[in-house]
């Protein structure tokens, strides 16, 4: 399933990338809909009608400082004193009881002979806690990257950028696996292939490739089968 862009990377469909960079939420773990459903209950409760899977549209790949600023333009006000730490506490007590790994990504992470990271526009404490609980962690010691290290999260080029360094790769030689729009834009602006994780009946602009399943991506990754 094609994407829409010629890269800039130097890694061709069909050729091995020197370095892999996942996105957290929604390409390691399942939590994007566990999060949206907390944060729309949330802002239910101040009158902002919105449905949890518009939510998950709406807050999909911002950064915290992003999502702050947009859920005060949605609200139009200032929040009740205490309401976003109330939120981080019911979203991080959420996504300690249901996150899980995203179907199959195990299986391409156990694939993996190319070096790889995740780098990801969430809290640095929420992406600990998701990949601890979904059991991945120990799969990305000292290889996390978060908006948090950065002067500018995604779209910016800034947080690839710096993952590639700190992995001693190439910008050119990389290869990210996205789901959201901003996450697309900032692998473009680094000049690397970017390939977009996306449910059946969706699409994502920009993309070197487009897949909906996970065993799809070790033959874009052109990985050995074991």
């Amino acid at each position: 399933m094609q994407g829409g862009r010629e890269a800039d990377s130097e890694v061709a469909a069909g050729s091995r990338p020197d370095l892999v960079i996942f996105d957290c939420d929604g390409v390691l773990v399942d939590s994007e809909a566990i999060v949206a459903g907390v944060l729309a209950g949330y802002l239910r409760q101040l009158d902002v009608e919105i449905t949890d899977e518009e939510c998950e549209r709406e807050f999909a790949g911002l950064s915290q400082e992003k999502a702050t600023e947009r859920v005060l333009t949605l609200l139009g006000t200032s929040t009740p004193a205490g309401w976003f730490d109330s939120l981080t506490r019911s979203v991080d007590a959420a996504l300690r009881a249901r996150v899980r790994p995203v179907p199959g990504v195990l299986d391409v992470i156990r694939l993996l002979d190319v070096p790889f990271c995740v780098a990801s526009n969430g809290r640095p404490e929420k992406v600990a806690l998701t990949l601890r609980t979904s059991g991945l962690a120990r799969y990305f010691e000292h290889r996390i990257f978060t908006a948090a290290d950065v002067a500018h999260g995604k779209p910016a080029p800034d947080l690839f950028l710096l993952a590639a360094e700190r992995c001693g790769a190439d910008p050119r030689r990389c290869v990210v696996v996205e789901d959201s729009a901003s996450g697309i834009a900032a692998a473009q602006a680094a000049g690397m292939r970017v390939l977009g994780f996306v449910p059946a009946d969706q699409t994502l602009d920009g993309a070197d490739a487009l897949f909906t399943d996970m065993a799809e991506l070790p033959d874009l990754l052109s990985l050995p089968r074991s």
